[in-house]
């Protein structure tokens, strides 16, 4: 996991992901950190994007993103809880490797029961918040979630 992030906006491999993300910090220190994960089934196989998301504020956003290929999940459940899975893996292994803050962890699920989603959200955000971390979902802004989103496609 540590050498598989790449740039958004150029695809090219950013090398060991925390020294990335401590020179980013260091450089930027106005900066915070948001943590996604989007999934999607394409044919046989279920692709996850996780993405962070160094926001600058008032200036814009730097995206990093790591792509995993696995067979096809066909649990909804399942493939939404390897989505939160990931984030949180990430933001804990940021916080253990670099002593840096994770501003928030971005859900890809919905606050309107209307969407299947909807029921693992509040156990999704209690776990997270019972890790420390803060967490958002739809239909807050949730720029890690929508970066992921637009890389898996």
């Amino acid at each position: 996991m540590v050498d598989e992030f790449r740039i958004m906006s150029s695809k090219r491999k950013v090398g060991n992901v925390f020294d990335y993300v401590q020179k980013m910090k260091e450089e930027n220190p106005d900066c915070v950190i948001h943590i996604g994960c989007d999934s999607q089934n394409f044919g046989d196989k279920t692709t996850y994007v996780t993405a962070i998301v160094f926001r600058f504020p008032g200036h814009g956003a730097h995206v990093i993103y790591r792509k995993e290929k696995l067979p096809k999940i066909e649990v909804m459940w399942t493939k939404l809880w390897g989505e939160l899975e990931r984030s949180l893996n990430l933001a804990t292994a940021i916080t253990e490797n670099t002593g840096i803050e994770i501003k928030q962890i971005d859900l890809d699920f919905n606050s309107n029961p209307e969407f299947a989603s909807h029921k693992l959200l509040n156990a999704a955000q209690g776990y997270l918040s019972s890790l420390g971390f803060i967490s958002r979902a739809k239909p807050n802004l949730l720029i890690a979630a929508w970066a992921a989103d637009v890389l898996c496609n």
